[in-house]
């Protein structure tokens, strides 16, 4: 909650009494309305916040005394919500220290970006060889969701928010044995509606429709039986997808993603590795023309 918490003060400080109004209805409704919002980076160009560390609070996010809010830039507010908001906000951050521990590095970053990111290879194939090693089985293919990666991963300092934002969702790892018929299938119903995560092979979709696919450097064998890694919210149908249907045999790991996550982070600290990934151009969505979908911005 750190720096994403503190990345909310920016905007609400801006326009706090819309904010709150607007918190109370759903999306639908908001569409409804004619509202429509976008997203904008906390560069302090408002107010001057910025998220801040564990240290820097007063300098990043400002001061609350007697009613007054005094941002960085030195507007001040003493009236509506502005001032309550702020208070909260800032008396908050000493709870949240913790999470605003820097525990890596990450030179590049990493954004999210559909159909393929360096990001989500990164968080696969970990995905993929966590398993093996837990099940100790052979894994071939993985395959989780893209909204299950809730953020980027920062530029530079990676804090332990940012990896506690990133999978905030209690979703266990699994294991799946499954015939290459049935990770067709799955693959089929990917191409033709909204591509996901994947790991273990390359794959080529034109048009909506699945081209060609392999696994292992092999074309995929529909009488052949994969080892799968996977999460428990894809099983039976989150994101509309049922990965357990026809499974051979499934093991649910005890770990939730984070669980996986989070120590693998402080090991590449410890070898004194930074978190890098490149993308290998796994998957390649064609449009009719021949023409390829260029990576997108999530």
């Amino acid at each position: 909650m750190g720096r994403k918490f503190s990345q909310m003060v920016s905007s609400a400080l801006g326009s706090t009494a819309l904010v709150l109004s607007l918190l109370s209805l759903s999306s639908c409704t908001l569409v409804q309305m004619g509202f429509s919002w976008e997203r904008s980076s906390v560069d302090g160009s408002r107010t001057g916040v910025k998220p801040s560390g564990a240290d820097d609070v007063a300098q990043k996010m400002g001061t609350y005394k007697d009613g007054v809010y005094t941002a960085p830039n030195g507007r001040t507010f003493s009236e509506g919500v502005t001032p309550e908001v702020a208070r909260i906000l800032l008396e908050a951050q000493p709870i949240m220290a913790d999470l605003k521990t820097v525990i890596a590095t990450c030179p590049e970053g990493m954004p999210r970006e559909y159909p393929e990111c360096a990001l989500g290879d990164w968080y696969i194939d970990f995905l993929m060889e966590f398993t093996a090693k837990k099940v100790g089985r052979r894994v071939d293919f993985g395959l989780a969701n893209f909204g299950g990666i809730r953020v980027d991963m920062p530029k530079g300092d990676v804090l332990k928010d940012d990896i506690y934002s990133m999978f905030p969702f209690r979703n266990k790892i699994v294991y799946l044995e499954l015939a290459g018929k049935d990770i067709r299938a799955v693959l089929d119903q990917l191409a033709a509606t909204s591509w996901q995560v994947v790991g273990g092979g390359r794959f080529v979709v034109r048009d909506g429709k699945l081209e060609s696919a392999e696994i292992g450097g092999e074309p995929l064998d529909d009488n052949k039986v994969y080892g799968v890694a996977t999460i428990s919210f894809l099983l039976a149908g989150g994101d509309d997808i049922f990965m357990a249907r026809n499974a051979r045999k499934q093991i649910i790991l005890d770990e939730y993603i984070l669980d996986a996550v989070y120590p693998h982070v402080l090991e590449l600290t410890k070898e004194g590795k930074n978190i890098e990934y490149k993308t290998d151009g796994r998957i390649k969505i064609l449009r009719s023309d021949g023409s390829e979908l260029s990576a997108v911005r999530m």
